[in-house]
């Protein structure tokens, strides 16, 4: 009961890298559980710093239950200034309660476990919403650690893409994730015009981090795109409006003017909202083909718990975990 361990992020990176596929499930699994209502998942708290507006600390607590049965919090910091330092823009630790008493009983480095999981979402949805593994073209529009993350999960689901195009507002960074890509297997080239990268792609990624809607045209995208809005405030509010929208968790993505969130607050309603890709999973709702398809994934707590009491358990038997003896002063109320 108070055995404590911290997995660290050496020990994690050796995790994911033979586990992605499982991820992917975990991840799947947590979205239907999240559906069944057995959760809570309350909103995330933003901290943020008047001499650093672009800089922020997120808390997401949550619990799952079902076959999980985890209580806990993931405790995140967004710093986009850090990539001028080549430092990774986000980072993160994971706490894990137990249910039965509430005590902790795992720290976790968690900006991998953060990255997979969102790109455990993004592959998935837009396994959905193109009924299968197979692209023409994918554009990866951002060139940091979510986007190659998303490449490393796109090539460990198996997927069969002739070829990768990378759009970034930095050249030397689109090149960098382009060599990625092409050690991934697949072809993959940079493109500096945004209009060219998306034009003719079936897939679209966005994990940037621009804090505002940028691309704002209606007919951006065509019938039957799929664009996952992984950084969630990219797309303009008439954009949104004409497409098929789906979101992980309606009441979540609707705050924090993301780019339905915006939608919702220029046209005064939420009907634009299609549904969840928890529906998408239990057949549901079917995937357009008149408009383009959105996937916003806000990110829920619940995915985090889920991935990370999955990577806790595999770093535990596989003698990766770090345990704290005496972590906990008393565990006795009286002697």
């Amino acid at each position: 009961m108070f055995d404590f361990h911290v997995v660290g992020g050496a020990a994690l990176r050796t995790l994911i890298d033979v586990s992605r596929p499982d991820i992917v499930e975990t991840v799947r699994s947590a979205y239907l559980t999240h559906d069944a209502g057995d959760s809570v998942n309350p909103n995330s708290y933003f901290l943020r710093f008047p001499e650093k507006p672009d800089a922020r600390i997120i808390a997401l607590p949550a619990h799952l239950g079902g076959e999980y049965g985890v209580s806990g919090i993931k405790w995140i910091a967004s710093y986009p200034r850090n990539i001028e330092r080549n430092i990774p823009r986000a980072s993160a630790a994971l706490l894990l309660n137990d249910h039965e008493t509430g005590y902790p009983f795992a720290c976790l480095e968690a900006s991998q476990i953060s990255s997979a999981r969102t790109a455990a979402s993004a592959v998935l949805g837009a396994q959905e919403l193109t009924g299968g593994r197979t692209a023409d073209r994918i554009t990866l529009v951002g060139a940091g650690v979510i986007a190659r993350t998303i490449a490393d999960f796109f090539a460990a689901q198996s997927w069969s893409v002739d070829s990768f195009v990378v759009h970034d507002r930095e050249p030397s960074y689109a090149a960098a994730l382009a060599r990625h890509v092409t050690g991934l297997g697949y072809r993959a080239e940079q493109e500096d015009s945004f209009e060219r990268a998306t034009a003719e792609s079936d897939v679209i990624v966005f994990a940037t981090t621009a804090p505002k809607p940028w691309v704002t045209r209606a007919d951006a995208f065509g019938a039957g795109q799929t664009v996952l809005n992984i950084s969630l405030r990219d797309l303009g509010p008439d954009l949104i409006a004409g497409a098929q929208n789906v979101l992980d968790d309606i009441d979540h993505c609707l705050t924090a003017d993301t780019s339905p969130h915006l939608a919702e607050q220029r046209l005064g309603h939420r009907d634009f909202i299609d549904g969840t890709l928890a529906q998408v999973l239990r057949g549901q709702i079917t995937p357009a083909i008149d408009r383009p398809r959105v996937f916003s994934p806000f990110g829920l707590g619940v995915l985090d718990l889920a991935v990370g009491q999955r990577l806790y358990q595999q770093a535990v038997e596989k003698g990766l975990a770090v345990p704290v003896p005496g972590f906990f002063g008393e565990t006795q109320r009286w002697s």
